[in-house]
């Protein structure tokens, strides 16, 4: 079975970061991605925003901490995790949220037009004179080497929750 989500977005919001009483880096990052199309029935362009909560651990917080603002384009690949719990009215609640294994940093939304660059595409290289320089996008991520279990489980109860 497959559980696996692959966003590209803008932060909404500067990331929120804490620490687990157990000295465990934890970011949590809004990500808006916006899908356009054109409605034949109105003629119209449309466009289509959905907002995602990001969950990164340790090192991937740690590079959140440094690098991620509002407006920052980033590259999440992660799993859907869906938590339940009961609020103070007795009211069962739900909050789905991506638990990301892999980033890439694609830069702030304007950037490319500060620098009078075009926008790349994502992880591609940035044209300069007399070749080409580096790829766009920084990528971080747990090592393909480590095991999926060095991300560890969030718990159903959300005042375990360092958010």
């Amino acid at each position: 079975m497959v559980n696996k989500v692959i966003l590209v977005g803008n932060v909404g919001i500067d990331p929120e970061i804490r620490t687990t009483e157990s000295g465990v880096k934890v970011a949590r990052v809004r990500l808006a991605t916006t899908e356009r199309y054109y409605d034949r029935q109105t003629n119209e362009a449309k466009e289509l925003t959905e907002w995602h909560t990001i969950t990164l651990w340790r090192g991937l917080a740690d590079v959140v901490d440094k690098y991620v603002r509002k407006g920052s384009q980033l590259y999440i690949e992660g799993r859907l995790r869906t938590r339940e719990w009961t609020d103070k009215e007795n009211i069962k609640r739900y909050a789905t949220e991506i638990m990301a294994d892999e980033m890439k940093l694609l830069g702030r939304r304007g950037d490319a037009q500060q620098s009078g660059q075009s926008a790349q595409p994502m992880g591609q290289s940035v044209p300069s004179q007399g070749g080409y320089s580096q790829p766009m996008a920084q990528s971080y991520g747990q090592p393909a080497a480590q095991p999926a279990q060095s991300i560890p489980a969030m718990n159903d109860d959300p005042d375990d929750l360092p958010f």
